[in-house]
Order: structure tokens, then sequence, then C-alpha cells
């Protein structure tokens, strides 16, 4: 499957990205550029962590304001997957393709150390390497990770098995209501989560929990 990473200014995830893709896949993904408008034919986007913009305004909000989130929003419209890391998490929900929002942690504090995640649904896109309350560990590295939806919203979010993730074990690094860590759209195909599994996918990261979600994402599941 062809997949495809979003460079914007000050994102600084994208070669770590670029290594997991093309490790797990295969195929070294399509580079894409901010100012562009159109996107290549791919299966899946990756938008990955950093600073993008200096998170000046709200984090994600500039980088959800220019041109290519525009190609983006066609394509997941199309059915296109969708994977936002970290500070790609904040530039979906800031772009409008999640529901929820993402506030300052609240120890006010940039947290950066291992969690452990549970797969609260193994039937997406994202996560059918892994079984339902499967608990698996992952990095986190952010300042503003602490997810808040109101109540209308959470309660569908909730009932609809749009949250894919939760901090497991009391290891919640930022105050996130529900304990969430990563949610999906109604669709299905547009996943956004904090922690970062590119970070987690082989011996030399020590384990390789966070491999499943790309596996799952490029379909490349061993049998």
């Amino acid at each position: 499957m062809k997949s495809a990473v979003l460079q914007l200014p000050g994102l600084n995830r994208d070669r770590d990205m670029i290594a997991a893709l093309t490790k797990i896949s295969g195929h070294v993904p399509v580079t894409i550029w901010q100012t562009e408008t159109s996107l290549p034919d791919v299966d899946l986007i990756v938008i990955p962590g950093g600073f993008s913009y200096g998170d000046y305004l709200r984090c994600g909000a500039i980088a959800a304001r220019m041109p290519v989130m525009q190609a983006v929003k066609a394509a997941a419209e199309r059915g296109v997957k969708v994977l936002g890391v970290c500070n790609g998490f904040q530039i979906l929900l800031e772009a409008g393709l999640l529901p929820g929002a993402l506030m300052r942690n609240a120890s006010l504090k940039f947290v950066c150390k291992e969690i452990k995640l549970e797969v609260v649904n193994a039937e997406t896109d994202f996560t059918r390497a892994y079984a339902k309350g499967q608990i698996i560990r992952c990095p986190v590295a952010h300042h503003d990770g602490n997810y808040f939806a109101d109540a209308e919203t959470l309660s569908a979010i909730e009932g609809n098995g749009q949250v894919v993730f939760r901090y497991a074990e009391g290891t919640n690094p930022n105050g996130s209501i529900n304990d969430i860590a990563g949610v999906i759209n109604e669709k299905g195909n547009v996943l956004g989560m904090m922690p970062h599994p590119e970070n987690l996918i082989e011996a030399a990261h020590g384990g390789n929990d966070g491999r499943g979600i790309f596996a799952s994402a490029l379909d490349v599941i061993a049998a």
C-alpha cells in the first residue's frame, strides 16, 4: 500500500515516521509539503508530531489552515486513511476531522515518558493487529495532550466506539477526560492519537508494541 507523510514547518517527527512506514511496508512514503493543493494516489496519509508553526495561537491551529489540509480533507472524505500522531492529532482536531479538543497538560508541564495504552476498539483499520483490551507500551512527548469533549460529544464517541485508545494502569500523563489517548472519526478512516507508536516498532527501540498500528493501516499484518 502507498503512503504519504505531510511536512510542515516545525514538524520534527517526519523522519521517524518515514522510517517506520518504510521498514514496515517496504516502500518509502511520498512526502507532501504544506503548499500542495492535491495529493498523489495513496492509501494512507500520516501527519507526524512536532511543533507546527511553533504552536502559536493553538497547537495545530495554523497548520490546519494550510492549503494541503484541504486536500487531506478531500482525501478523507473519499475514504483514504489518515493518521495524526501528537501534533498531527492536534492538527486533525483543529481541521475539524475529529471531535473534541486538546488542552494544556493538567500538570502544565511538558511530559516525555513511556506510558501504557489499552486497545479499546480492535476492529478499526488501525488496530486489527491487536486484541480488544490488550495493553501495549508507547512513548509520549507533549505539552498539550489533555483531551476534552463536551458531555454530548463524549457520550457520542464513547457510544460509537470512536475511542480507540485509553491510557491504562494509571499512566494518564496529561489529565485527558476518560483517559482518552486516541479517537477515530465516525467513518472509521481518520485516527488521531497523542502517543508515538513510530518510536516503538523494533528491537532497537526496546520493543515493537507500536508496530501493529502501521501494520494494520498498511494491511501488512503477518498471517
